[in-house]
């Protein structure tokens, strides 16, 4: 079964085809990183604009690559949120015109529960019980997944999420933007010889970043960061260290079998790193490729939901800020 997925939340356009939910045809995704860098964040309106311009042409070389035509499709998936309105817009009405032209079945996809199935398109499949952190700009989560579609929520962060964090410790330290690579890559052979808090919220499951980030800003206008490099480094430490405990913590307690890793911030490698280091069960991340937006995460979400019959109208909306649970 072919499902075409559609992927707009932020400043990603892109499309790919998936094949039985596991096996990658196509993921092809335009990056607008270039074009907001400059202002050192995500502008909405520019971000949509550029998502009109992208969409067709990214549809369209999706189905080249796979060398697929769209009677070979079953269904198509589309995220329609939480992100940014005006770019969900344009990926939901696309797939709701695709999905109206060619009888395809149409399918509403969580942005989060993308993230997630991500790790259903590795050569392991994923056995449950799970222990899933999602952990990116704007969420940072423990969710105990019993079974497809099956979520209960642990633990979210209290104010900042990771990402959100990675980004204004960047812009504090002047690596620019996006503020996770910056970090990770400043960070390399580094010395983490800054002393900086962790909140632990001993007795939950949950997280905070704000004092961790605000602790760097004093620091840094006291004129107490001698070395850039050991300063990201020290800011990495701190944020891994509690991501990684808590999540192994909180995998052993509720007795699960994996620890799954998603969200952009997966993408750090002193992450992925320590997680593997610390876990004493199989720790599954995706490609790197995949921890970041991309549409082959959807598709493979969309095979699962259409599976159980979760097929949506075309009076499919937009939820900026849908939740998981």
């Amino acid at each position: 079964m072919l499902v075409l997925g559609i992927e707009t939340s932020c400043d990603e356009t892109a499309a790919a085809i998936v094949a039985d939910g596991r096996r990658i045809l196509s993921n092809i995704v335009s990056s607008q990183i270039d074009i907001h860098a400059r202002f050192g964040g995500i502008v909405p309106e520019v971000a949509s604009r550029q998502h009109v311009t992208a969409m067709i042409p990214v549809v369209e070389e999706a189905l080249r690559r796979a060398d697929v035509d769209w009677k070979d499709l079953e269904a198509i998936a589309t995220t329609h949120g939480p992100g940014l309105a005006g770019s969900l817009l344009v990926g939901v009405s696309t797939a709701k015109a695709i999905s109206f032209a060619k009888d395809l079945s149409l399918v509403g996809i969580n942005h989060l529960e993308a993230h997630i199935y991500a790790n259903w398109l590795g050569e392991e499949e994923p056995s449950f019980p799970l222990l899933c952190l999602i952990v990116s700009g704007g969420h940072t989560d423990l969710i105990l997944m019993k079974g497809h579609g099956d979520y209960t929520l642990l633990g979210q962060t209290r104010d900042d999420a990771a990402g959100e964090a990675f980004d204004k410790a960047a812009r504090i330290l002047g690596l620019g933007y996006p503020g996770g690579p910056a970090i990770d890559k400043a960070a390399k052979n580094a010395k983490a010889d800054i002393k900086l808090p962790r909140a632990w919220l001993r007795g939950t499951d949950d997280f905070s970043f704000s004092g961790l980030k605000t602790a760097l800003l004093r620091l840094s206008e006291a004129g107490g960061i001698a070395n850039i490099s050991n300063a990201a480094a020290s800011f990495q430490e701190a944020v891994v260290d509690v991501l990684v405990k808590k999540t192994v913590n909180a995998a052993v307690k509720c007795g699960a079998r994996q620890i799954l890793l998603s969200g952009g911030v997966s993408a750090n490698s002193f992450l992925r790193q320590q997680m593997a280091l610390a876990s004493p069960l199989p720790v599954l991340i995706p490609h790197s490729a995949l921890c970041t937006d991309n549409a082959a995460m959807v598709a493979a979400c969309g095979y699962w939901r259409f599976q159980a019959g979760h097929v949506s109208n075309l009076d499919l909306d937009v939820i900026p800020s849908l939740a998981l649970l």
